[in-house]
């Protein structure tokens, strides 16, 4: 259903990994989107994870492979089309290759994602099999210090260019433009906090909000309600004020959560909602 309404609201880009719901969300969105012409939407996956079937099962005792290998890359887009149903993935994105994932580690996971998956994922490209190579990452820096090594077509980058996060706008996104990369912004609301406001049990980046994100959220809120505008649409809409961004991905769950991203769209915010954010709402150095 929430496919299907989001279709009827003019989406035609839409984002999964074979990590998400270990295989289920695949499943999901090609059965919804099998009935519509391929060449009328856009399909982004991911590799980086190989899913074992007993996860798939629903058994949680088995563990998701970390795998940037070339052979790795290529296996998961196979599972990934079988789970999908479809006859290609438009944009395939290496995800997780930050420290925010890897820790100490990494440094190796990057490397073998740059001698193993991106050559895989070049070759395909060149032989016109998908259309575009990117990082689905949790860091900017990762993906700019990727981009400056070998040519990327787009970043998804998650949670990092919001209205609580938004020093990726002072060197990334330049070198964006520069590049002529396209910028895919997921989680715009830091996984709840800038939807739900600085309610109890607020959740800022997958965990309980610190007071000091609480105290800028509940700043964030003044400026809203003085000008009139909801903090989730605004949140929404932020990312979407620079150039090389080409998207956002709010994370619907339902139907009834992609009417509301559909009315949040349609706000119009004031110049001066966003010139006193511009002034007041950016991160501590």
């Amino acid at each position: 259903m929430a496919i299907e309404t989001a279709w009827l609201a003019g989406i035609r880009y839409f984002d999964t990994s074979p990590y998400y719901g270990y295989g289920r969300s695949e499943r999901r969105l090609g059965g919804g989107l099998c009935s519509k012409r391929r060449a009328d939407f856009v399909l982004s996956s991911k590799v980086g994870r190989l899913i074992k079937p007993d996860i798939e099962n629903g058994n949680s005792s088995e563990q998701v492979v970390y795998d940037y290998s070339r052979d790795g890359a290529i296996r998961s887009i196979e599972a990934s089309l079988s789970r999908l149903g479809l006859d290609r993935i438009d944009i395939v994105l290496i995800h997780d290759i930050d420290t925010w994932t890897h820790g100490a580690q990494q440094p190796v996971q990057f490397a073998a994602a740059l001698d193993g998956a991106y050559r895989a994922i070049a070759d395909l490209k060149a032989q016109g099999n998908i259309a575009a190579i990117g990082l689905g990452v949790n860091e900017w820096q990762v993906c700019q210090e990727f981009a400056k090594r070998v040519p990327i077509d787009c970043c998804l980058l998650a949670g990092r260019l919001t209205l609580l996060e938004q020093r990726a706008a002072e060197t990334f996104l330049p070198f964006c433009e520069s590049e002529g990369i396209g910028l895919i912004i997921g989680g715009p609301f830091n996984s709840g906090i800038l939807a739900t406001g600085s309610i109890a049990g607020a959740q800022f980046n997958y965990a309980p909000a610190p007071q000091e994100i609480l105290a800028r959220v509940r700043y964030i809120e003044a400026i809203c309600r003085r000008h009139g505008v909801e903090l989730a649409a605004a949140a929404l809409a932020y990312p979407l004020r620079f150039p090389a961004v080409t998207s956002v991905i709010p994370g619907m769950a339902n139907a009834a959560e992609v009417l509301m991203m559909q009315t949040y769209c349609s706000t119009k915010f004031p110049a001066e909602f966003w010139n006193e954010i511009a002034a007041n709402c950016r991160e501590d150095p």
